[in-house]
Formats: structure tokens, C-alpha cells, sequence
């Protein structure tokens, strides 16, 4: 049995809960200078899946212009291959190496591989410090509407900090996109309604009812996760459109990517129809890479559950008009750890005394005023996964990526400036740096207190699960 909470932790936030609530400004309205935010964080949805990062197949006109109207980031990270890790980063602005949330809720079972994966947490403890407390304390109404997957009842997002839950439980998909979705934390719509649609109508009603004050809407969309459900009438316009042969050719997938869209599209016009368009800042992202086969990361290596770029690339656009300059592109690579302190810093919010943040505050960037200051990023996934990763840790700095694997102990070194596809393998004719970065990857490890997988003492490759290539 485990719990939500963590004694050890209570005091520091208790402080902080009791100070963010005195500075506390109810009903204060959006500025320019303290905007409301919207993040937007589409499960499994690919880096190029969007018409403004590449695909020729799924349309996104609503997705392409918040792109045109704002700034697109083309090396933007997950902060892990799968889930629910990038999930729990993002909330905490922490790696999931030191949060030891390092894969998807509950984890795939290999009894039989050659390494045992870490006893790693299953459940991202309510009484952490996340950004929906910080946003609360300063006075922003707040929601999560959508997918959750990071722990059981004690855990969702009500207990964590939001002022309201709509979709968001234990598990990381929904049983169906039609209703009834059969999810426990969402009223049941009339029968036949599309999730993406109610979690859409859900937010603008959020919007609606807090015009007049500062919010923060986080909406998680379930799309575009297995099962792959669509309207009949979308996947049919795919299915007459998507050229066979073509390298993005599901065509129940692309509507589903094309919801979403939608959805973008609603969010748009209701602030628009608000007056808020100025005073309110829409991020877009997804939680890790494309999952093969269904759809294809094009010009990058394998997909979700990979060590490779296609594992852990996602597109990712901001757009606050008047404050990010339209039709920006930023090249620097960035990852959802820094969402944190890129909010605490717009929305000039308070972190808890002690809270430790990994990620680095985007904010030079979006205004075009200044570079980051760190020198890497870093993955760590002490796992198996069908998709094919075994357990890895990685390491960016520069163009240079590292890649060891766990098993052998093996590493693999790309140019990512040279080589995208990772397709040449550097480590042995640059061996000296790609030892000074294996040496960086260790310290690092070191540093957030990192889980490893261990020597299985009940190894037995004749029993273990066939692993993909």
C-alpha cells in the first residue's frame, strides 16, 4: 500500500500554502504582464504530425496558425519516452530521474530480462509542489481537464491542487473516445459524443465562466492515445485523401489528429469572442514521440518507447500576441521540465521554499531577449518498453547526443546537426568525447539521486518476452 502524501514534505508546503494564500489576489483580471496560460498536451502525438512541422497528411489549419501567429520550437523535448514521466516533470519543473517516476503507470513487466528494473514510484504524491498550487496561490482559477494517469483517487488532480478535475484518472486511456467513455471522473455526455469535443466544450466553458479573473487551463487531451477512434465521417474525407504508399497513411489516426485540431480551433475563437486573446498565453505540446506504426516521425529515428529522437521529439508552439513575436522559430533545444519555471516567471508566481527545479524558465527565448544558460538534457529510463527501448540513459549537449545502454553497458554517439536520423554512430571515431559525456551522464545520474536497473537474478532469455527491433 502507498499514499498520496508525503509527511516529510507537508511542512515546507504547508509554509507555502499559508504565504501563497495571503498574496492570494481573488478575481484579479489577466494582464499583459500576468497573463493566463493554457497548456495544451496532446498524448502521443508525433513531432511531425502537424501540418506546420512537416506531415502532408494530417490537416491542422487551427494548430498551423497558432503556429503562424506565435513562435515554433523545432528541437523541443519530452522529458521522458512515454507518459506519464513527462507528465509529472511538467507539473514539477523536476526530472523524472529525481521524482523516480521513470515510466508509464503501471510499468511494463519483463521478470525474465537480463536487468531488474528499480522499485520506482507509481504515483506522483499530492502533496509535491506543482504548478496548479503555484497558480492557485496567486490567485488564478484553475482546471485539468483530460488525461491524468499519474496515481490512484488521493492522487487526481482535485487532491493535487486544481480547483477541479473533468477526465483526469488512473489510467492513460480512455476506454472510449464515444460516449459513454465509461470514465469515472467525467459525467457521461449523450450517447455518441466525441471526448475531444466535450474535453473542448469543457474548456471554453471554463473560459467562460472565468473571463474575468486569471486562470489556468490545463487540458490534457486523451487524443491521440490508442484506441484509435474517429468519426466515421472524418476518416472517410482520410481514407478518399491520403495517398497509399504515402508515409502517414492511417487514416483513423489522422482524424483523430484533426480533432484536436478542433479543439485548438474553439479554444482560439472563444478567447477571441473574449477579448482575451492578449492577456493569454497557449502552449502546445505533446508527452513524448509518435508511436510506430500508426503514425510516422518523419526524417527522425523509431518513435514512443525508443532511446532515439523519435522517442522523445514533440512539436511544441507558443503564442501570447503582443508579447511572443509572430512567426518566430527557436532552434534551441528545450523540454517540459521548463515549463515550470517559464509560468512562475510570466505569471510572476511564488515556488515553495526548498522545491528544486531542474528545468530552466523559457522566457528569454519566447521574448527573443537571450539564451539559456545549461549546457545539457538529459533522459533516463531505467525500463523496458515494447517500443523497444531497454534500459537507457542519454545525455544532449550541443549538437552531440549520447545514448548508453544499461545491458552492455554500450554506447552510441550522434551529430544531430550532421546526422538527424541518428544513422552514424560517432563513438567509436570520437571516442574521447564520447567518454567526457558518458562521465557527464554519470554525474548527472548521481546529482537527482537517479534509480538503475540491477542485475536480474532471475534472468532467463529463453523465457523473456521477444523484444522488438
Amino acid at each position: 500500500m502507498f499514499t498520496c502524501f508525503k509527511p516529510a514534505r507537508l511542512l515546507c508546503l504547508a509554509l507555502f500554502v499559508a504565504v501563497g494564500f495571503s498574496l492570494r489576489a481573488a478575481n484579479s483580471p489577466p494582464t499583459v504582464e500576468h497573463p493566463n496560460v493554457i497548456f495544451i498536451l496532446v498524448d502521443d502525438l508525433g513531432a511531425t504530425d502537424l501540418g506546420c512541422f512537416g506531415s502532408k497528411s494530417y490537416e491542422t489549419p487551427h494548430i498551423d496558425r497558432l503556429a503562424a501567429g506565435g513562435m515554433k520550437f523545432t528541437q523541443a523535448y519530452s522529458a521522458c519516452t512515454v507518459c506519464s514521466p513527462t507528465r509529472a516533470a511538467f507539473l514539477t519543473g523536476q526530472y523524472p530521474a529525481r521524482l523516480h517516476i521513470t515510466d508509464w503507470i503501471a510499468g511494463h513487466v519483463r521478470p525474465f530480462a537480463k536487468l531488474k528494473v528499480p522499485d520506482w514510484q507509481k504515483f506522483l504524491p499530492a502533496s509535491d509542489m506543482n504548478i496548479a498550487k503555484a497558480f492557485s496561490a496567486a490567485g488564478y482559477a484553475t482546471i485539468s481537464i483530460g488525461k491524468w494517469h499519474l496515481g490512484p483517487t488521493n492522487c487526481f488532480p482535485d487532491r493535487a491542487g486544481f480547483d477541479a478535475n473533468l477526465g483526469g484518472y488512473d489510467r492513460g486511456q480512455p476506454p472510449s473516445y464515444f460516449a459513454p467513455y465509461k470514465i469515472p471522473t467525467l459525467a457521461e455526455g449523450p450517447k455518441g459524443e466525441f471526448l475531444t469535443d466535450r474535453e473542448s466544450a469543457e474548456a471554453v466553458r471554463f473560459i467562460e465562466r472565468n473571463k474575468d479573473q486569471r486562470f489556468f487551463l490545463y487540458l490534457p487531451h486523451y487524443a491521440v492515445h490508442t484506441p484509435i477512434q474517429s468519426k466515421s465521417n472524418v476518416v472517410a474525407k482520410y481514407r478518399a485523401r491520403i495517398q497509399r504508399g504515402g508515409a502517414q497513411t492511417n487514416a483513423a489516426y489522422a482524424a483523430l489528429v484533426e480533432s484536436v485540431d478542433d479543439s485548438v480551433g474553439r479554444i482560439v475563437a472563444a478567447l477571441e469572442k473574449l477579448k482575451l486573446t492578449e492577456s493569454t498565453l497557449i502552449v502546445f505540446t505533446s508527452d513524448n514521440g509518435g508511436l510506430l506504426p500508426i503514425t510516422r516521425n518523419l526524417g527522425l529515428r523509431v518513435g514512443k518507447g525508443s532511446a532515439y529522437e523519435g522517442g522523445v521529439r514533440v512539436p511544441l508552439i507558443a503564442r501570447w500576441p503582443g508579447s511572443i513575436q509572430a512567426g518566430s522559430t527557436c532552434n534551441v533545444p528545450v523540454m517540459t521540465i521548463d515549463f515550470y519555471p517559464t509560468f512562475l516567471e510570466l505569471a510572476a508566481l511564488k515556488d515553495a521554499p526548498g522545491h528544486v527545479v531542474d528545468g530552466e524558465s523559457l522566457v528569454p527565448l519566447l521574448k527573443q531577449r537571450g539564451g539559456l544558460k545549461r549546457a545539457a538534457l538529459y533522459w533516463h529510463y531505467p525500463h523496458y518498453h515494447p517500443g523497444g527501448a531497454t534500459p537507457y540513459s542519454a545525455v544532449r549537449a550541443g549538437d552531440w547526443k549520447l545514448v548508453q545502454f544499461h545491458e552492455t553497458d554500450r554506447v552510441e554517439l550522434y551529430d544531430l546537426r550532421l546526422d538527424p536520423l541518428e544513422a552514424n554512430d560517432r563513438a567509436a571515431a570520437e571516442s574521447t568525447r564520447a567518454e567526457a559525456l558518458k562521465q557527464k551522464l554519470a554525474a548527472w545520474r548521481g546529482q537527482v539521486g537517479a534509480q538503475m536497473a540491477t542485475p536480474n537474478p532471475n534472468y532467463d532469455p529463453d523465457r523473456d518476452a521477444p523484444r522488438k527491433k
